[in-house]
């Protein structure tokens, strides 16, 4: 049986990725302090460990959300250290291979203005001047894609594969991200509805199932680049809400809240390296029915 530890278990990806990982029959050891019956801290587990699993998934960062990245730059330290253990417990122990999952945070903000909209392409990080990702956390997260080249590099015989989610979203996903945001504000029927921002900020929004179904895909094609994980169209935030709403049956007044935490204008990313293994399945739509109906039973 294949054996797999997976940081960050009860954090959003996490949890997804444990459950399809058990359900293709794997043996998966899982590690998070938020987890309530058994809290254990990721920097415990590099730090005294030493089985060598089949794959580690290292999804453990801490509260990779808007409001902290734009309101809680100490995370940066945190997140840094442990990235740094992951990678420095992996070679130590002996470990085969590596899922890292960074973030589309890691592109220039440059390319996203909105002024032209850019499709993000896994090589838009390679140019030597004018690199400024978005906020702390995008640093942090290219940072730790410098760390699995080098880890590559000193290691003997240990695989780091690399994907950066856009916007993940799914119908168990906390009010902290904006898909989780407004779900919640559909389903108590808020009016007026919230949205931070004027509304127009655009997404690239990938369901949940296809995160983890392409990261796992980029595993076992044993692709050794950078993947985004995106689908390659964008949707605003306005647009969005509107879609939930219409879903929920009701229609509020959207009131706008400008001064809020919004992020670049355009992120987009560009599906093609991805296209080349895999190809998301859950249209936007289809997720957003998902979650209307997840809400309705909850």
């Amino acid at each position: 049986m294949k054996t797999a530890l997976v940081t960050g278990a009860w954090g959003f990806v996490g949890r997804h990725m444990t459950h399809a990982l058990r359900e293709r029959g794997w043996d998966v050891a899982t590690c998070d302090l938020a987890n309530p019956e058994h809290p254990v801290d990721a920097l415990d587990v590099f730090a005294h460990a030493d089985r060598v699993f089949d794959l580690v998934v290292h999804a453990a960062a801490l509260a990779p959300h808007r409001a902290a990245i734009d309101r809680r730059p100490a995370n940066m330290a945190y997140n840094l250290q442990l990235d740094a253990a992951m990678f420095d417990w992996a070679l130590r122990s002996g470990q085969r291979r590596v899922l890292y999952l960074s973030s589309s945070a890691v592109y220039p903000i440059g390319f996203q203005d909105g002024a032209e909209p850019w499709a993000l392409h896994e090589t838009n990080t390679d140019s030597a001047h004018g690199i400024m990702p978005d906020a702390g956390y995008g640093w942090t997260k290219l940072t730790g894609e410098k760390m699995a080249a080098a880890a590559v590099e000193d290691g003997i015989g240990l695989a780091v594969h690399v994907v950066r989610p856009f916007s993940g979203y799914g119908e168990d996903q906390g009010e902290d991200w904006p898909f989780g945001a407004f779900i919640g504000r559909a389903r108590r029927r808020e009016d007026p509805f919230q949205i931070w921002g004027d509304g127009s900020q655009v997404r690239d929004w990938i369901h949940i199932s296809d995160v983890v179904a392409g990261a796992l895909a980029v595993v076992d094609a044993d692709v050794r680049e950078p993947v985004n994980l995106c689908t390659g169209r964008g949707v605003s935030m306005h647009d969005l809400a509107r879609m939930i709403c219409r879903e929920t049956g009701y229609d509020p007044f959207l009131e706008f809240l400008v001064h809020a935490p919004t992020g670049v204008a355009y992120r987009v990313g560009d599906p093609d390296r991805l296209h080349g293994i895999y190809r998301p399945r859950v249209t936007l739509e289809e997720g957003v029915a998902r979650a209307v109906r997840a809400a309705v039973t909850a």
